[in-house]
């Protein structure tokens, strides 16, 4: 098979192996042959019987991972999202049949075609934004039938040519649904019966669920984390949002991958996750639409926690698909600095959904990278509203 490479400026390789916060090679090029990298570094040192595609002052980085989102979805709910902004409260809209209740709707009369296309659109859309690896949940469904063509619409969209790679995650508890008249046989029936049969079908790879006040409580989701780790899938979990009722604890104790959120977290919990080498994943869109306050990120960040900027995609909180967005936000208001900010979403994603073949450029990685019309790495992480992108290779295939 033939090899290829391009020759930059700047080639930022976000591997801890190499000099500096992101191992940035200043001239610097990239050589793949299929899928995979088999060079990374100095041009002079680059294979020399390889040409080059010459990119001039711009950037290379890894393809950035989107490690939290719900972008399987139809429907809209920008009604919600005036009402919001004109002073109405996220969880009494929800408590009124709005919010993941109205998305379950619109999801229970779509089609499995339907849900495919939507994400395929959208993710298309999330690659010429950098993005070639996305974790993708379900949870609008609600209803067992209805969980599982969420999580068929994802596998169907993620064997489409030119989408990002795709981590799906099985929410098992996101909201009651409506013909829910028993709340523990609810949770008892999704631990026990939906959580296997998803492994089984090999539907996900993590399960999450959704531990707040007015949401489900720690004993709910440790059952189901528990059925998760018991059927060989990972554990994700969306923790104090709102309130802080020890979500996080329950992500330690469990080993999750994730605890994603974490605006409201207590010091102890964050030296539990620090100690069960659980990733903090940051949301900053969901915080602005919301108004929210920002996690204590200077306190994860003192205690070791690894730091990942997703971005929440979803057509209630953060009605976004860029997760370079995110990172502008993650920067202006949640206090990461540049370089924070851009491993957040490379190497240490890609290290919180249990990847070690993608997330930095090195040899024998996957051949994941995004090339920046723009001058420096800190550059992308300017709010600029647009794709910046000249070219988006997911495993040495063009998909931005």
């Amino acid at each position: 098979m033939r090899q290829r490479g391009f020759a930059a400026a700047r080639v930022v390789t976000c591997d801890p192996s190499r000099e500096g916060p992101l191992g940035t090679v200043q001239d610097g090029a990239v050589v793949f042959e299929g899928a995979t990298l088999v060079f990374v570094g100095p041009r002079v040192q680059a294979p020399p019987d390889v040409p080059l595609v010459e990119l001039g002052d711009r950037v290379v980085t890894p393809g950035l991972v989107d490690a939290h989102t719900h972008a399987c979805w139809v429907g809209s709910r920008h009604e919600e999202y005036a009402a919001r902004l004109a002073g109405a409260d996220y969880r009494a809209v929800a408590r009124g049949g709005g919010g993941i209740l109205s998305t379950h709707r619109a999801v229970a009369t779509a089609s499995v075609d339907d849900l495919a296309d939507s994400l395929t659109s959208r993710l298309r859309r999330m690659a010429t934004l950098g993005v070639t690896t996305a974790e993708v949940k379900s949870g609008y469904g609600l209803e067992a039938d209805h969980e599982k063509k969420q999580l068929r619409a994802i596998a169907i969209a993620a064997g489409r040519r030119g989408v990002p790679a795709v981590v799906a995650t099985f929410l098992a508890l996101h909201a009651l649904p409506p013909a829910a008249g028993d709340r523990a046989a609810y949770v008892v029936h999704v631990a026990r019966e939906l959580v296997p049969e998803v492994a089984r079908e090999r539907l996900a790879r993590f399960v999450d669920a959704y531990v707040d006040e007015g949401a489900f409580t720690t004993a709910e989701a440790r059952a189901v984390g528990e059925a998760a780790l018991a059927a060989g899938l990972g554990v994700r979990l969306h923790v104090g949002q709102f309130t802080d009722v020890q979500g996080a604890e329950l992500a330690a104790a469990l080993g999750a991958a994730s605890a994603d959120h974490l605006e409201h977290v207590s010091p102890a919990a964050i030296e539990a996750l620090a100690r069960a080498g659980t990733s903090a994943v940051l949301l900053p869109v969901a915080s602005f639409t919301l108004g929210g306050a920002a996690p204590p990120v200077a306190a994860l960040r003192r205690a070791g926690v690894r730091l990942v900027v997703a971005s929440d995609a979803n057509p209630g909180t953060a009605p976004t698909e860029s997760l370079p967005l995110a990172l502008a936000l993650a920067v202006r208001s949640y206090g990461l600095s540049p370089d924070e900010a851009l491993l957040g979403a490379t190497i240490r994603a890609a290290e919180a959904l249990g990847l070690t073949d993608r997330g930095a450029l090195r040899a024998g990685a996957r051949a994941d990278l995004a090339v920046w019309d723009l001058p420096h790495e800190h550059a992308i992480v300017q709010p600029w509203g647009l794709a910046k992108t000249h070219l988006v290779l997911a495993g040495g295939e063009d998909i931005g």
